[in-house]
């Protein structure tokens, strides 16, 4: 039997993440890449992490920090200066309106570690937790933004590395992550989607109001707490 390619996922510990590594074990040996970088609930998401990567039996990993996107700011994330909105979850990006919880350009430095990694282990693949259609609509979550990164990487490594940018979730809805989640077994209790809390979610965010309509809509119950739990 031959052996499968290695591919690194970027697990957050969210949702999303969580199942594109089920996605991803189903063709490839996975090596899990996490990053910190100073955002309101780190430890939390850290957590989360380890118990998915233990979940999979994933051995080799790696946990970096990126600190400079907190000096950096510009985020509700990084900036506790600054509001996390509560309420309706923010529409798709369309002209200027991004919301106030995109990291600038995050996206990019995360996929800069993972392909480093990734030359050195002799990886194939990165796997990315994006989604697109039914999301806080951040503009560095786009399959066009995916498509020219995967060019990047082929100009600027060893001519011998090969290095696809996989994002396997971007284009469902997340009622249909959910679902695939529950297909492949995904520990979907394990994930951390919340931008506020770390001991119960505050089901108010945008991302946990997301979260909850997603689980609503796929018609079974999300398995986290929640201080309040609030759908659309």
């Amino acid at each position: 039997m031959t052996e499968k390619d290695k591919a690194v996922v970027l697990l957050s510990g969210g949702m999303d993440s969580c199942v594109t590594a089920a996605l991803a074990r189903t063709s490839y040996r996975l090596a899990f890449l996490h990053a910190g970088y100073g955002q309101r609930t780190e430890r939390r998401e850290r957590a989360a992490f380890e118990a998915i990567a233990e979940f999979f039996e994933v051995r080799e990993r790696l946990v970096v920090q990126l600190d400079h996107l907190k000096k950096i700011g510009g985020s509700a994330l990084t900036d506790e200066r600054m509001h996390v909105p509560e309420g309706e979850p923010h529409a798709p990006v369309t002209g200027n309106s991004v919301p106030v919880t995109y990291v600038p350009f995050r996206n990019a430095h995360f996929l800069a570690v993972a392909v480093s990694w990734a030359e050195v282990i002799g990886a194939r693949a990165i796997f990315v937790g994006a989604v697109a259609e039914d999301s806080s609509g951040y503009p560095d979550c786009r399959p066009e933004y995916y498509r020219a990164f995967e060019e990047v990487v082929r100009v600027g490594t060893r001519p011998e590395t090969q290095i696809a940018i996989v994002a396997p979730v971007i284009g469902m809805r997340k009622s249909e992550i959910v679902r695939r989640g529950m297909e492949l077994g995904a520990p979907l209790a394990l994930t951390w989607s919340c931008y506020q809390f770390e001991d119960a979610a505050c089901g108010v965010c945008d991302s946990c109001r997301l979260r909850l309509q997603a689980f609503a809509d796929a018609g079974v119950p999300d398995p986290i707490p929640y201080r309040l739990r609030v759908a659309r």
